[in-house]
């Protein structure tokens, strides 16, 4: 017997603007995603995935590798072909026809990871409707990478918000978030530094923004760990969240614990 259903909220997009012109390719990672939902599916759960279009998330090519699996390549096979072949990966709904058919039924909602959620996700409406209903219901809501950018979308003015941030206007950021619901909350998302690390080393190109800014723009109370890459989660009421790839398991576990104490 199920010990409940997670909406899982997915990006469609496969480019990230960067600054100065030109886009980034990008989409969900690979471990970000598989790992927490096969943990989860182990753990008694099951999961619907849906994306603002309706489409599968595209997976993050450069997260198809073996430093995300602890250089375990039988692991890094699983993930692969839960994330290709697992029912739920491809029954994939959109998020208004999934608030349509009745929120109640959800237990929690996990946010993946990869660069995609900053493009699309975060500034959903839809998204952010599921927000609002989770938070008010103080339903357990995880989230690791860039995923914790997703739950911006619960922002009334989240496109402007996301706009703002772009043009660099922080000041006009902060007065479009104020009153955000999870204004004082602790929690992390992918680092400054780590960010740097991947513009340098990946992207050879800088970002629209950096995540921490972002948050915190809105209200959050970011927190990182000093050592990057190392796993790093930070739970505080019903929202759990987690900085890098590496915490992919941690998150996991803890969204289970989470998930446990809310049942």
């Amino acid at each position: 017997m199920s010990k409940g259903t997670i909406l899982v909220i997915g990006s469609n997009a496969t480019e990230l603007e960067a600054q100065g012109g030109g886009t980034i390719k990008i989409g969900q990672f690979l471990n970000e995603t598989a790992v927490p939902l096969m943990t989860l599916v182990a753990a008694g759960y099951d999961f619907v995935l849906a994306t603002p279009t309706g489409e599968k998330p595209h997976m993050d090519q450069d997260s198809d590798a073996l430093i995300y699996f602890a250089n375990d390549d039988e692991a890094r096979s699983r993930a692969r072909d839960f994330f290709n072949g697992h029912p739920s990966m491809n029954d994939v709904r959109t998020i208004r026809s999934v608030i349509d058919g009745g929120l109640d039924r959800f237990v929690g909602l996990f946010f993946p990871g990869g660069h995609a959620p900053v493009v699309d996700v975060m500034q959903d409406a839809d998204a952010g409707e599921v927000l609002r209903y989770f938070h008010t219901k103080s339903k357990p809501t995880a989230a690791i990478c860039h995923g914790p950018t997703g739950i911006l979308a619960s922002l009334d003015n989240a496109h402007e918000f996301r706009a703002a941030l772009i043009d660099g206007d922080t000041a006009k950021a902060r007065e479009l978030a104020r009153g955000w619901q999870y204004a004082g909350y602790r929690m992390t998302v992918f680092s400054r530094g780590e960010e740097e690390y991947a513009e340098d080393n990946v992207f050879h190109k800088k970002l629209i923004f950096n995540m921490p800014d972002a948050l915190e723009a809105a209200g959050g109370n970011v927190v990182n760990t000093d050592q990057n890459f190392t796993s790093f989660v930070v739970v505080d009421r019903e929202l759990v969240t987690a900085q890098n790839p590496m915490s992919d398991h941690e998150l996991a576990a803890k969204f289970i614990e989470v998930l446990g104490k809310s049942a």
